[in-house]
């Protein structure tokens, strides 16, 4: 029988993940990427922009012409974080500044709180002219616990903060600064569709995640703001090593049709897609499902 091993043995000790820890690394774009120029001037918040699925949103937001601010959590990601900010101003300077984007920023934060997120997006129309465009709620964190009993009040409470609550306040204060045709993109899983019996708690908060999509989207519509969602599959991202143990992460995306993991490159186009209003302007309330091939019912 042929081996089910997909990468290294590895894992780390503590969220969140480290990207440039992984082995091999994540791919962020992918090599014959052709943008179009879908969101030429526009301004852009990605959460958890620092690495893994995105990483590959800010890079691919960045080459079809948006301007990009990104946040990662102070005093773990910053190595990870210098790296994004790096490769966003090398495909502006690629780009020439008449290709309409400002400097990109990286912004320190922990969203699980109210106050936090409000800052965030302060800072971001601040910076950028009061105007937001597209707001990418991406920020996540799970962790394996095989028995209900494992998950405490303390646990559920944080998860839910990162996964769902920050959602829930980003999206509140970036509206202020949204116009007719702005777009929000959350990401949720495919766990939220099939569940997962050592992670109740992440496939709970990623359940939220839809409908709060579902119905922020009926009550924006009639501002313009579209809201959708993307549910990745097994993607390799530095979630997976943090989370799991070194012979699941080992064998991790071998379970689906596709037989092996995807990349954060394969999943950033979705993203593009619902934020381009050229592309899905009658797109909302939805959700894409990047996963390999498994079949969910929506």
């Amino acid at each position: 029988m042929a081996s089910s091993q997909q990468f290294p043995p590895q894992q780390q000790e503590s969220q969140p993940g480290k990207e440039h820890a992984m082995d091999p690394r994540p791919e962020a774009i992918i090599q014959n990427y052709k943008p179009a120029n879908k969101l030429q001037d526009k301004v852009a918040i990605v959460t958890g922009g620092d690495s893994g699925i995105g990483r590959a949103v800010c890079l691919c937001f960045a080459m079809e012409g948006a301007t990009v601010a990104f946040t990662y959590v102070k005093g773990e990601e910053e190595k990870d974080a210098e790296v994004t900010l790096r490769a966003l101003r090398d495909i502006q300077s690629s780009r020439g500044r008449g290709g309409g984007s400002k400097d990109p920023i990286a912004i320190p934060a922990d969203l699980g709180y109210e106050e936090n997120c409000r800052k965030v997006v302060d800072q971001v129309a601040d910076a950028y002219g009061g105007r937001i465009d597209v707001l990418v709620n991406n920020a996540a964190e799970q962790y394996e616990r095989p028995s209900l009993t494992d998950i405490t009040d303390d646990s559920l409470h944080r998860l839910f903060r990162t996964n769902l609550y920050s959602y829930f306040f980003m999206s509140k204060h970036a509206v202020t600064h949204m116009g007719a045709g702005a777009a929000i993109v959350n990401t949720t899983s495919v766990n939220a569709y099939k569940g997962n019996k050592t992670l109740v708690d992440y496939t709970a908060s990623k359940g939220g995640i839809v409908a709060l999509t579902r119905a922020m989207a009926l009550n924006l519509v009639e501002k313009g703001i579209r809201v959708n969602g993307v549910a990745p599959g097994p993607i390799w991202t530095p979630l997976i090593p943090a989370s799991f143990a070194e012979e699941k992460v080992s064998q991790f995306g071998s379970q689906v049709p596709m037989n092996r993991a995807g990349q954060p490159s394969e999943v950033a186009p979705s993203f593009v897609f619902l934020a381009s209003e050229q592309d899905s302007s009658y797109i909302t309330g939805q959700v894409i499902h990047v996963n390999g091939g498994v079949i969910v019912n929506g």
